[in-house]
């Protein structure tokens, strides 16, 4: 039966839009046409990501899922502020990356218990009439629109965070390593992909501590996708060093050294990183018949590495191998979560823009995070608002780039819903 373990997801995240300014004069018994009273609409609610150290995987993903959070309210009238948008809080286990589908980056990495990140922001209330009133201008008839956010495809890749990742061939004696040197209890038996999920234990050693991972067993082909190693190859690319178990005794008719070059070889081919952590060697299985002869030619040839001789079953050896990983883990400087490519998600600034014609109409079309702004704010029947509107396109650059561009008396020029003839 196939594993329900999934540690690797797609969700899509959508941060609230902000609510809509309101547009309202004052208005009581004997005083029908007061001044502007509208107020702000609410912000756009967030999208934020946290650390629980109670998760184990990403099952509750596994079917994919959609996070919204809620958008601001309009703006009242007497002045009111609309209501803000409710948060959203998405809960993952420690180790989780998040990638943006689209450009592959990293959006961060979520890394210890309670951590939480803001991943995407929401988008403003618009403002409300009163907002635009001027010593000129005394009763504006608009108002602004609130800021409207886009969805975000994410890819979210659970990689354990461990200090020792054990690794090796099906059915060596990953797991029973485990939980001879911790409190894990990891489902062992005798055939191969037992383990089908990253096991985690504590491993204490008198006032010191370190995490173990034994990672499913990897087989040749891995790094190409063959077995379960492509899928766990990840569970160890956090891990500061790495404890290599090798069946020393032969008995399912593979020669431990070469078992032991063919895990190397696919750790190098998937990530020559990953091959460079130091490496410590455990044979185990010493208690099998022909084991001593096999240890000493495996030692023979196996140059540069500690190796550690032991029975996982009964325990004995492990007391050395304990010493040997915390010996090592000394020399060695403390993880840290991998950096973000960016900050957060934002709505559009309103700065950017772009101009393409249309040659055959001669039509001159202007797109972008400008024009979005614009159509927040413009009304056309309003002049002081179309005002604006002329002003934000001199002031942005748009006509100075429109005429660099050969834009011609009386060509016709689109932004957004506006459809004008250009004028010097």
């Amino acid at each position: 039966m196939a594993s329900l373990f999934t540690d690797k997801v797609k969700i899509i995240i959508k941060s609230g839009n902000g609510g809509d300014g309101m547009n309202s004069f004052k208005s009581f018994k004997g005083f029908a046409n007061g001044g502007p009273d509208g107020g702000d609409g609410g912000k756009g609610g967030d999208v934020y990501i946290v650390g629980d150290k109670d998760k184990t995987d990403l099952i509750e993903f596994r079917y994919g899922g959609k996070f919204a959070a809620g958008d601001g309210e309009r703006g009242g009238t007497n002045f009111c502020y609309g209501k803000g948008g409710a948060d959203v809080v998405i809960a993952v286990p420690l180790g989780t990356l998040v990638r943006d589908e689209q450009t592959g980056k990293i959006v961060c990495d979520v890394y210890t218990d309670g951590e939480k990140k803001l991943l995407a922001r929401g988008g403003n209330g618009g403002k409300g009439n009163v907002r635009f009133t001027t010593a000129r201008r005394h009763a504006p008839h608009f108002a602004q629109k609130g800021q409207k956010t886009q969805p975000h495809t994410l890819i979210l890749e659970l990689k354990v965070i461990a200090d020792v990742g054990i690794i090796g061939f099906p059915n060596v004696g990953k797991s029973t390593l485990l939980s001879k040197i911790s409190a894990a209890k990891p489902k062992i038996a005798n055939y191969h992909f037992t383990t089908l999920s990253p096991n985690l234990g504590v491993v204490k050693y008198y006032d010191k501590s370190f995490v173990a991972a034994d990672i499913p067993g990897l087989i040749e082909g891995a790094a190409d996708g063959a077995g379960l190693g492509h899928d766990f190859l990840r569970h160890i690319e956090r891990t500061r060093m790495l404890v290599h178990v090798v069946d020393i005794s032969g008995m399912e008719g593979r020669d431990p050294y070469e078992d032991f070059l063919a895990i190397n070889a696919e750790l190098e081919q998937y990530s020559p990183t990953l091959a460079a952590l130091p490496q410590l060697v455990v044979l185990n299985k010493c208690d099998a018949y022909e084991a001593e002869e096999n240890r000493k030619a495996f030692c023979k040839k196996c140059k540069g590495y500690a190796i550690y001789p032991i029975v996982a079953v009964t325990g004995e050896g492990t007391r050395e191998l304990i010493e040997g990983i915390f010996s090592v883990l000394e020399t060695l400087p403390p993880p840290e979560p991998i950096p973000a490519d960016f900050v957060e998600y934002e709505a559009p600034d309103g700065n950017d823009y772009s101009i393409e014609k249309d040659e055959e109409e001669n039509v001159w079309y202007i797109t972008g995070g400008l024009v979005d702004m614009l159509e927040r704010n413009v009304v056309l029947s309003d002049p002081d608002s179309m005002a604006y509107f002329q002003k934000v396109l001199k002031d942005k650059g748009v006509i100075k780039e429109l005429k660099r561009r050969g834009v011609a008396e009386d060509d016709t020029v689109v932004v957004g819903g506006v459809e004008f003839s250009f004028k010097e």
